[in-house]
Formats: C-alpha cells, structure tokens, sequence
C-alpha cells in the first residue's frame, strides 16, 4: 500500500483563503472610501459655514460655496441635500450648514445615509 503526500493541499488552502482575503481586502477599501466621504463632506460643510457666516453674507452663500467644493471632490449622485439656516448655541449666534449625504456602499453593509453639519460664527456690523 502507498501513502499518499501533500501533492495538492496548496491549491485547496488557496480555495479556502483567497475568498477571506478578498472580502478583508474589499472591507478595508470600502472603510476607507467612507472615511474619505464623509472627511470631505465636513469639510465643505465647515467651509460653507465660514463663507455663510461672513459679516453681509446671506445663508445662500454657504450653500453655494459647499456645493461648488462639493462638485470638484465627489461625485454628483453622492450628494442629496445642502442647507443653511442660522442658529442659536445658547447667547451666540452661528450659521450652520448641513450636508446629508448617500455613502457609496458596495453592497448592504453599513449606513445608506449620512449627515454631517458645520458650524461658523455669525460675523455681525459693528
């Protein structure tokens, strides 16, 4: 009677790994691509904050300005709704502007939805 080797076992063990290592590797590459959508979300949020906010400015100009960087860094269907409307955090006045947003998700992982807000003070006339 022969005994038989290991001739064979390495293709099995690839059979078995590389389906893990695909789905670790898609993982991390997903992560990273919401990450990356919602630091840049903030972003434009903050900065059409801060242009909102300016002493004459209107809420129009924060939308606008968060829209506009918006267009140049993600794509057009990520973005669902940009607000701004001024608002009170206890004696002080700010302008906030509000981003909701979709995460571009492969498959059902994860939140669908996402909103983010930044926040200015309200340069006023002296």
């Amino acid at each position: 009677m022969r005994v038989r080797g290991d001739e064979g076992s390495a293709t099995v063990d690839f059979v078995i790994v590389a389906p893990l290592l695909l789905l670790l590797g898609l993982g991390v590459c997903q992560v990273m691509l919401a990450l990356h959508v919602r630091a840049t979300l903030t972003s434009a949020a903050a900065e059409g904050a801060r242009a909102a906010s300016l002493a004459g400015a209107d809420p129009l100009a924060g939308t606008h300005r968060a829209e506009t960087l918006l267009a140049e860094s993600v794509a057009g269907s990520v973005v669902r709704r940009v607000t701004a409307a001024p608002a009170s955090v206890g004696p002080v006045d700010v302008m906030v502007v509000r981003i909701e947003a979709v995460l571009p998700l492969i498959g059902l992982l994860g939140p669908a939805a996402l909103t983010v807000e930044g926040r200015a003070l309200q340069e006023r006339w002296t």
